[in-house]
């Protein structure tokens, strides 16, 4: 990066800047170490990559604009007009930023004039691609929340959205930044061009590309390192990253990358949430869209980390965060100014910043959930499901009086193999809170696991899409019981190798990388292939067989220091397997697993027995790194407390009233959707399970049509699943 010696013409953002300090000769040097050590991570492409990468963007907009000179002469244009209609294909995301990594995908937007229609889309153009040589696994979401057509060009992974606009003809001089062309434009052409036109006003709205891109580019590696890049799951995606980055070069213009970073995880460690970030003011639009604003939407008040897009219509790109993942980010960014702190004082270098967090270190408690299939293509779909909904559980559990984190892994793990089926795993760090005066708690998450899971299979029932063999699986697991579960590299408790390929996923196979920058592997899934020698299979084989109706458990001695002696060990009973974990497993875990689908046979009921694990002494810092004090902090909260116009935010007394307990939208877009399900009370009959009787909840199937939408339905939809018994099974511990 070269020095900006000249202050900026302007200042950018909603606030002056905090510093014009020019930068000095040692922060060039801090800028090309932190270059030199983000190299080993492959987030720099080289020059014939980028240049592949333009050659099929070439193509692919060659292919567009013959297609639809095609449908004119379909739709009997005449040919003065099909030669001058155009047309036009443009990337958004991580590309247009400038900021993709090796082996990357691209966001693109089809751009068609008004002849063209969104089923011409999917349909002709469909098969367009498909005949067109050099493209693989193309697949149509015709019915996501932003309709895709996803494929492969040439090795190059594509997502191609489309936008319809009311123009004869697509000029190549289009300026997408103008609102006027949003009037009465499909909801889904909105939300398709949304993403091109906020990549184009973040670019717009930092003092220097170059030291944006490159700062962004650290800032990622280090989300992803440490395992809070993942919109999905409640953290923060791309999108909201780059607006982070893009306010603090806003507050440092002629800083370069190296003090950016430093003076990002400053800003962040200290903002005042729920003050929102703004890279510039709302504009006002008599277009009437639906846009983030606490004064006219009171459910916009409980956003916890309002993160809002620069162009019309703005909407919070963080409406996922929950209060215990943006309370991990900001352990987060605490530690990450202590260690750029450091970095910066000649104490350390830049390697360790991009250390990844141990996770199966932090905590004490951990939920493990598996989904399972029959088949790798149902596979592909149940995962994709059930990881979309892990973020309810989340917020499901945060309401639980005795759970102040509860942190889930943004990784999907494979598990052992159930026969022949694939399995996969996601863990949860639970951390529990401190309760005066009482010897003794006990927890029953019984209620929380069976409401996510029955979000699941309801969503799954209703988009069509749940098949014999899906099952879901949830257990609550000591730390010292993960073994079973993970090998022993995923779990050292310090990590050896500081700087492996982020093209190599989590078990080193080759992957390939999604557009929030998570891994699949080769075969496009985390599906289990356990080695014969992992510590699922070093299991001793002797084992009491399933159809007992009691099974005692065995306990595992261990050399860890951290076990402690006065642990009581857990049982199981009845026979109920965890999909993909050895029955010997078993002995150390609480089960629940639940809602088999349609035409299999419904296990027995699980007793469990209560857990007495030491309890989690209080409620301390995630990371435990103290903030390092700083000479302008005064002056920063004094920005940060002029960061929005406050006649934006909810009144003191609005901030008093009681929470609604509103859930997470069904799809990860800016525009949202209603609030959460809360399970609704069903028939149920007595059922005899193994000596034990128990209320048995019946699915209601007395409305058996499914829903249009693929958006989430409430409870009260109808399930169209054929008498499916969803079996309750407990989850409960106790702490001493």
């Amino acid at each position: 990066s070269s020095r900006r010696q000249n202050q900026p013409q302007q200042y950018y953002g909603i606030t002056s800047p905090i510093s014009l300090a020019p930068p000095t000769d040692m922060d060039c040097i801090h800028t090309q170490n932190l270059v030199e050590a983000m190299k080993p991570f492959g987030v720099f492409e080289d020059e014939e990559e980028i240049k592949h990468r333009l050659v099929v963007l070439s193509k692919l907009n060659n292919l567009v604009n013959e297609w639809i000179s095609e449908v004119g002469e379909s739709k009997n244009l005449p040919p003065s007009v099909i030669a001058s209609v155009g047309g036009k294909t443009l990337t958004f995301g991580s590309f247009r930023l400038g900021v993709h990594t090796k082996g990357a995908d691209i966001d693109a937007v089809c751009i068609a004039p008004m002849h063209v229609e969104r089923s011409d889309f999917f349909q002709s153009f469909f098969e367009k691609l498909n005949h067109q040589e050099g493209i693989k696994n193309l697949r149509a979401v015709e019915d996501a929340y932003v309709p895709v057509v996803k494929f492969e060009f040439d090795g190059i992974e594509i997502d191609l959205v489309f936008a319809r606009l009311p123009v004869q003809t697509v000029s190549d001089n289009l300026d997408l930044g103008d609102d006027s062309l949003l009037r009465s434009l499909d909801i889904r052409c909105i939300r398709s061009l949304n993403g091109c036109r906020v990549t184009d006003e973040i670019l717009n709205l930092v003092p220097n590309k170059e030291n944006f891109c490159l700062t962004l580019r650290a800032i990622k590696l280090w989300a992803k390192r440490r395992g809070i890049y993942s919109n999905m799951l409640g953290f923060l995606g791309g999108v909201s990253w780059a607006m982070l980055v893009a306010r603090t070069c806003q507050l440092f213009p002629n800083a370069l990358a190296s003090t950016l970073v430093n003076k990002f995880f400053l800003v962040f460690s200290k903002w005042e949430w729920p003050i929102p970030v703004l890279l510039k003011q709302p504009e006002e639009s008599n277009l009437n869209l639906p846009v983030w604003d606490p004064r006219v939407n009171p459910s916009d008040r409980y956003h916890v980390m309002p993160i809002i897009t620069p162009a019309y219509p703005q909407q919070n790109s963080a409406y996922n965060v929950s209060t215990s993942t943006r309370a991990i980010m900001v352990e987060e960014f605490k530690h990450g100014l202590a260690v750029t702190d450091e970095i910066l004082h000649g104490k350390s270098d830049w390697s360790k910043l991009f250390e990844p967090l141990n996770f199966f270190q932090k905590y004490k408690h951990y939920i493990v959930l598996t989904a399972s299939s029959s088949t790798k293509e149902h596979h592909l779909k149940w995962i994709g499901l059930v990881e979309s909904k892990i973020r309810v559980l989340v917020a499901n559990l945060e309401r639980n009086e005795f759970i102040t984190i509860a942190h889930v892994k943004p990784q999907c793990f494979p598990g052992n193999q159930e026969q022949s089926g694939y399995v996969s795993m996601w863990f949860l760090g639970i951390m529990f809170r401190k309760v005066e005066n009482a010897e003794r708690v006990n927890v029953d998450l019984t209620h929380v696991i069976q409401a996510f899971t029955d979000i699941v299979y309801r969503q799954a029932a209703n988009l069509n899409l749940l098949k014999e063999g899906m099952k879901i699986g949830a257990a609550h697991v000591k730390r010292k019981h993960l073994h079973y579960f993970l090998p022993a590299e995923t779990l050292q408790k310090r990590k050896k190798q500081s700087r492996p390929d982020e093209s190599q996923n989590s078990i080193g196979l080759p992957c390939k990388r999604t557009s929030d920058g998570s891994c699949l592997n080769s075969s496009g899934a985390h599906v289990s292939r356990t080695p014969c020698n992992s510590p699922l299979n070093k299991i001793s084989k002797h084992h009491v067989s399933t159809a007992e109706p009691e099974r005692h458990a065995v306990c595992h001695t261990s050399n860890s220091r951290e076990m402690t002696s006065n642990l009581a060990v857990p049982s199981t009973s009845k026979g109920l397997s965890l999909p993909g974990i050895d029955p010997k497993i078993q002995a150390a875990v609480t089960l629940s697993t639940s809602g088999p689908p349609s035409g299999c046979t419904i296990p027995g009921h699980t007793s469990v027995a209560q857990l007495r694990p030491p309890f989690v002494q209080g409620q301390h810092e995630l990371s435990g790194t103290p903030n390092a004090e700083r000479q302008n902090t005064v002056t920063l909260r004094r920005h940060l407390s002029l960061t929005y116009r406050r006649s934006h935010l909810p009144t003191s007394e609005e901030l008093l009233l009681p929470k609604v307990d509103e859930g997470l939208p069904g799809h990860d877009s800016a525009f949202k959707g209603g609030g959460s399900p809360e399970v609704r009370r069903r028939p149920t009959e007595k059922c005899v399970f193994g000596g034990k009787s128990m209320l048995t909840p019946i699915t209601n199937t007395s409305r058996s049509q499914g829903l249009s939408s693929k958006e989430l339905p409430d409870l009260s939809s109808p399930v169209p699943m054929n008498s499916i018994r969803v079996i309750k099974r407990s989850v409960k511990l106790t702490l001493n």
